[in-house]
């Protein structure tokens, strides 16, 4: 292992290791309310499924920030402080996931059957969650304000954290809108697609929540409150997670099962990705119609035409091109990043929180 890969599997078993402190502190509130042992067992069990899976870069680059714009590794209490607000982020990971899941009728997540469709609950006297996960989805997105509430209500952002949580969450189900209405499962309308479409979607729906709210909490932490340092923050992690999910769907199109660990489904699912868009953008009109009649179409034959038509259309060629160039233009956005202190504010901001950042997604395969 590198010594890279050691360092982030440390950090992540030290994040993880915050979490049970966390999720015994949101069923006391059930227990402190006297709810009985069944409903304290139903949002124990909903809590560990839902939020601790994945790989938690969100919650994970909360602390990295803060590590970085302090200069300091965390220890004790203070960790565990700016930990409750990376796991705030996987909380809403969580209620995103869970809902989403509901809306797709999807069958899995992260290699195990979706909130809603576990059968075995465990917990008399129901089996299946069934549509008891739409009220799951909606005690994870609160359980975030709760911990604010109980940590951080004497920090100086406290107002800003709630906010920021409000104001994020409200523009990822904007961008679940555009993406829901522009592509639904059930209705092929290639018209509707365009790349300025699917950067609105990949913006709003993943970019603002996944990029710019770890550094931002980050920010707040350590009383970076200044107006122009959060907008500058957005205009170079809003085009990070945009290639991000650039990268996403071209993985999702051209990765193998071995090397993402999943087998893509956006060509049959109907999903507005960037793949489909570029071959909209330079297909002739045959192949415009080859993509018409198989792109949505739910057999792996139809699917195989689509790729064997990304191929000839040299949308790999053409990915190569755009992450060089994408990765040229963060850079520069990150050198332009002046570290001196402003408004008071105890610390500068540091390149490092978005070059780290940068690292971790450039030229990523999986």
């Amino acid at each position: 292992m590198s010594d890279d890969k050691a360092i982030a599997a440390a950090n992540k078993k030290r994040f993880l290791g915050a979490w049970p402190r966390i999720a015994e502190e949101l069923t006391g509130y059930l227990k402190d309310a006297k709810m009985p042992d069944n409903a304290v067992q139903w949002f124990t069990k909903s809590l560990d499924y839902n939020a601790p899976g994945g790989k938690l870069n969100r919650g994970i680059s909360v602390v990295d920030t803060v590590e970085i714009l302090l200069g300091k590794q965390l220890e004790g209490e203070e960790y565990y402080k700016v930990a409750i607000l990376g796991w705030c982020i996987e909380l809403l990971q969580a209620f995103f996931l869970v809902s989403d899941d509901i809306m797709d009728q999807s069958v899995t997540r992260r290699g195990q059957p979706c909130w809603y469709k576990v059968t075995e609950s465990g917990i008399p006297p129901i089996s299946h969650v069934g549509n008891i996960a739409i009220n799951d989805a909606f005690m994870l997105e609160a359980s975030i304000y709760q911990l604010l509430r109980r940590h951080f209500k004497s920090h100086p952002c406290y107002v800003q954290f709630f906010e920021t949580f409000q104001d994020v969450t409200f523009k990822t189900e904007m961008g679940q809108l555009i993406d829901l209405i522009t592509a639904p499962e059930d209705k092929v309308d290639l018209s509707q697609f365009n790349l300025q479409r699917h950067s609105l979607i990949v913006i709003y729906k993943t970019a603002y929540y996944s990029f710019y709210l770890p550094v931002a909490l980050g920010m707040y932490y350590v009383g970076i409150t200044s107006p122009a340092l959060h907008e500058q923050a957005q205009s170079i992690l809003i085009p990070m997670g945009e290639y991000f999910q650039v990268q996403d769907d071209y993985l999702d199109a051209f990765g193998t099962h071995e090397q993402i660990g999943k087998i893509g489904t956006d060509i049959i699912d109907n999903k507005c990705a960037w793949p489909i868009n570029i071959a909209l953008q330079k297909a002739t009109p045959e192949q415009r119609r080859i993509l018409d009649e198989n792109y949505g179409v739910k057999n792996s034959d139809a699917e195989a035409r689509v790729k064997k038509l990304y191929h000839e259309l040299e949308i790999p060629a053409i990915y190569q091109k755009y992450e060089q160039e994408s990765h040229v233009r963060v850079s520069k956005l990150i050198e332009q990043v002046d570290e001196t202190p402003i408004d008071g504010a105890p610390v500068g901001m540091k390149r490092e929180v978005y070059a780290a950042f940068l690292r971790k997604i450039y030229a990523r395969a999986k």
